[in-house]
């Protein structure tokens, strides 16, 4: 049996309880002064003037309601969105291909035929503009896209500048702000404007081929690859590429349809992409074209300019010798003796 706890046993430790209590409890001066110090920090606060520029949110900001994403980087929305608008600013040339249930080893198949017949090109002695040479063959890369996210990529490019914004306080101007969703909804698309024209096309599956610049003698290889057409790109013969006719590479090849392409912010159509691959020389064969047809229509202008000048001279001569011949034809007449 438990022993009890007599009554004076029970009164001191009810007095030892108090004594803790008191001790712990703060007294009324301190308590007062608090309350005066919390007061006057408030009162200070108040009368202090903020600047309206300070009070914008950090960039690394991530509200509350929106936790960080646990999904991989590469496969977020707004990255893909920032991607493809990085894309598309900065890529000058690039393909579109419609595709069809093309699985991961067709894919693997057509890329590796594609780094083969991108590897037998030689690679530039001069860049452009005689700088230093561009290999455009290694930034050659073909995607998959995803449609919706790349339509509003381009919708953000062709509507939205952001050094034209007004400058507001706590505005953003990145792709992913609400000024960008504000111009891409306000803007009128219409067929004048290459969102207007490559719109019908990005339906369904789209792929896509990046050149980090424009090449003619590349995209020829891509399209003999890609979009074989005889005579102009025909494709790769068994005997040099067999690889090329295995059954994983035509299945995926077969499910592949050139739709279009953006060359220098242009939309062009299936025929005019083939046009610009079968330009013989590249850039520089265009160039030499268009010096030659300059000179040409000079030489031609200069020509025409010489015959008229050299006509009217071959008639004022004529006359001249003409009134000559009638005025010494008249003086020998009279100096003639009569018979």
């Amino acid at each position: 049996m438990r022993p009890r706890i007599n009554c004076s046993a029970r009164g001191s430790l009810g007095r030892a309880l108090r004594r803790t209590t008191i001790a712990h409890r703060p007294s009324p001066a301190l308590l007062q002064s608090s309350r005066s110090t919390v007061s006057r920090q408030y009162a200070s606060a108040s009368t202090s003037q903020i600047p309206f520029g300070s009070m914008r949110l950090p960039d690394n900001y991530i509200p509350p309601t929106q936790p960080p994403s646990a999904r991989r980087p590469e496969q977020r929305k707004t990255q893909l969105l920032r991607a493809y608008t990085a894309l598309l600013r900065s890529t000058p040339l690039i393909l579109f291909f419609q595709h069809n249930n093309i699985t991961a080893v067709e894919w693997a198949a057509i890329r590796r035929e594609l780094r083969a017949a991108l590897a037998q090109l030689p690679p530039p002695v001069v860049g452009p503009d005689g700088g230093v040479p561009v290999d455009v063959a290694a930034g050659i890369e073909l995607q998959v896209l995803r449609t919706r996210i790349f339509d509003v990529a381009f919708k953000i490019v062709e509507f939205f500048d952001p050094a034209a914004q007004p400058a507001r306080s706590n505005a953003y101007a990145h792709d992913l702000s609400a000024t960008a969703y504000e111009a891409i909804s306000k803007a009128t698309v219409d067929e004048s404007t290459a969102y207007g024209q490559i719109r019908p096309l990005l339906i369904g599956p789209i792929a896509a081929v990046a050149f980090p610049a424009v090449s003619p003698a590349h995209l020829a290889a891509v399209l003999k690859v890609l979009a074989p057409s005889a005579p102009a790109f025909p494709a790769p013969s068994r005997k040099k590429n067999p690889g090329y006719y295995e059954l994983t590479a035509q299945s995926g090849l077969q499910k592949l349809l050139l739709v279009g392409g953006r060359i220098e912010g242009k939309v062009f159509d299936h025929d005019a992409v083939k046009w610009v691959g079968g330009i013989e020389g590249g850039l520089d064969g265009l160039r030499a074209q268009l010096v030659a047809m300059l000179q040409s229509a000079g030489l031609g202008l200069t020509t025409a300019l010489e015959g008229n000048s050299k006509g009217l001279w071959l008639a004022l001569e004529g006359r001249r010798t003409q009134l000559e011949d009638e005025a010494n034809g008249g003086k020998k007449d009279k100096e003639a003796p009569s018979p």
